[in-house]
C-alpha cells in the first residue's frame, strides 16, 4: 500500500475566497490541495463582482477601502496577465441620486472635506445625459473600483487546478477527517495535511467545527437583462447595480437580500424588485434573459471571519465575506497566510477570536 500524500494545507472550498487563498499559499511555496463541490447556489458563481468604494444611502466609504481595493485591483489585473484573459474591468461607477434630498446629503458630506479619500472623482448636480439613463438629480462619479468576471475567473483557475492536480472537485466529508499530533489524516483522499482551512462560504454552516459562529445564510438574486441603447461606459448604481456584460447591450442587475426561508423558483418578488430598480435608472424597454440566486455568508457585525479555531490548532476559517468577497479576499488572503506562518497578526475586526466567547467545547 502506498503512503498517503502529505500537504502543507488542505483547503475546503474554491469560491473566490478559497481560490485566492490557494493561489496565495501556493505562491509562497506551500503544497496545497483544494477540495470543492461546485454548487450552482454558491455566491461566487452568481455574483457580478462589483467593487464599489462608496456604498449605501449615507454615501459611506467602504470599510478599509484604501487597504483593500487597490490591492484587489492590482491582484486581478496581474492574475489576468498570468492566465492570458482579462477578468477585471476598471469601470467608473455612477452613483445616481434618487432625489434632490440625496443630492443634498452628498453635498453636505463633501462640505466636510474629503470623507471618501479620493474615491469620489466628481459630483454632478444637474441632469446627467447618457444614452438611456435617467439621472435628473445628477450623481457622483466613483473611481478606484470596477467589476470582476468572477465565474469566468473561477472556471479558469479550476481548469488550472485540474490540470496541475491541486484541485479535486468532489464532496468533502468533515466526519472523515482525523486529527493527531502532527496534523490531520483524510482517509477518503489518502492524504495527510498539517493544516486545514475552511473556505466554504455559507456552506461553512455545515462544518461541525464552526457551527458556533454567528454566521447566517443570506440569499441574493441577480437578473441578466438585455437593454438595447443603454450606455455601457460605466457601472450604474441606485438601489441596485447595473454592470455591463461581455456581450453588447447585456447587463447584470442585482442584488436582493433575503433571509430564510429562501425562494426556490425564478420570478416573483425578486424579479419584480430588480426590474423596478432598473426601470428607475432607464426609460428604455428591457428583456430579462435570466435569473440566478446565490447564498452569501453573513456575519452579525458585517465583518469577515479569519483565523484559527479556539481549540483545534490545525483548523482555520477564511470566510464570512458577505457581498464583499471580491474586494476583500486578495488583501485578507495575504494577511491570513502571514498569520498562519507566524509572520504577522490579523486585523482585530476580522479575527474570529472576537467570537471565541461563543465557543463551547463538545
Amino acid at each position: 500500500m502506498t503512503d498517503p500524500a502529505i500537504y502543507d494545507y488542505l483547503l475546503i472550498g474554491h469560491g473566490i475566497a478559497g481560490a485566492v487563498l490557494a493561489r496565495e499559499l501556493r505562491g509562497r511555496g506551500h503544497r496545497v490541495l483544494v477540495y470543492d463541490e461546485p454548487r450552482p447556489e454558491a455566491a461566487s458563481r452568481v455574483a457580478a463582482g462589483l467593487m464599489n468604494p462608496v456604498a449605501g444611502k449615507r454615501f459611506a466609504l467602504t470599510w478599509r477601502a484604501h487597504e483593500t481595493l487597490p490591492a484587489a485591483v492590482a491582484y486581478y489585473q496581474k492574475l489576468g496577465e498570468e492566465l492570458g484573459e482579462e477578468f477585471f474591468q476598471a469601470n467608473d461607477i455612477l452613483k445616481v441620486f434618487g432625489s434632490a434630498q440625496e443630492q443634498a446629503q452628498m453635498l453636505a458630506r463633501a462640505a466636510e472635506g474629503d470623507p471618501w479619500q479620493g474615491f469620489v472623482a466628481k459630483i454632478e448636480t444637474t441632469p446627467i445625459e447618457r444614452p438611456g439613463l435617467l439621472a435628473p438629480h445628477g450623481g457622483a462619479w466613483l473611481r478606484g473600483g470596477g467589476h470582476l468576471r468572477v465565474e469566468a475567473l473561477l472556471a479558469a483557475l479550476a481548469r488550472q487546478g485540474r490540470a496541475e492536480g491541486w484541485l479535486r472537485e468532489e464532496t468533502f466529508d468533515w466526519a472523515a477527517l482525523v486529527a493527531d499530533g502532527s496534523g490531520v489524516a483524510y482517509a477518503p483522499g489518502r492524504l495527510r495535511a498539517h493544516r486545514v482551512v475552511c473556505c466554504q462560504g455559507a456552506a461553512a454552516l455545515a462544518c461541525p467545527h464552526f457551527s458556533w459562529l454567528p454566521l447566517t445564510p443570506n440569499q441574493g438574486a441577480v437578473l441578466d437583462v438585455a437593454v438595447p441603447g443603454l450606455s455601457a461606459a460605466q457601472v450604474l448604481n441606485r438601489g441596485a447595480y447595473v454592470v455591463p456584460g461581455v456581450v453588447p447591450e447585456r447587463f447584470r442587475v442585482g442584488a436582493t437580500y433575503r433571509w430564510p426561508p429562501f425562494a426556490t423558483e425564478p420570478g416573483g418578488d425578486d424579479q419584480r424588485e430588480l426590474a423596478g430598480r432598473l426601470a428607475d435608472l432607464t426609460p428604455l424597454p428591457f428583456t430579462v434573459t435570466g435569473e440566478r440566486r446565490g447564498v452569501r455568508p453573513a456575519v452579525r457585525d458585517r465583518r469577515p471571519l479569519l483565523g484559527r479555531h479556539p481549540a483545534l490548532s490545525w483548523l482555520s476559517l477564511f470566510g464570512g465575506f458577505g457581498s464583499k468577497g471580491v474586494s476583500l479576499a486578495p488583501r485578507l488572503a495575504s494577511q491570513l497566510a502571514d498569520y498562519l506562518n507566524h509572520n504577522g497578526e490579523l486585523w482585530p475586526d476580522v479575527n474570529l477570536a472576537r467570537y471565541y466567547a461563543l465557543y463551547v467545547a463538545p
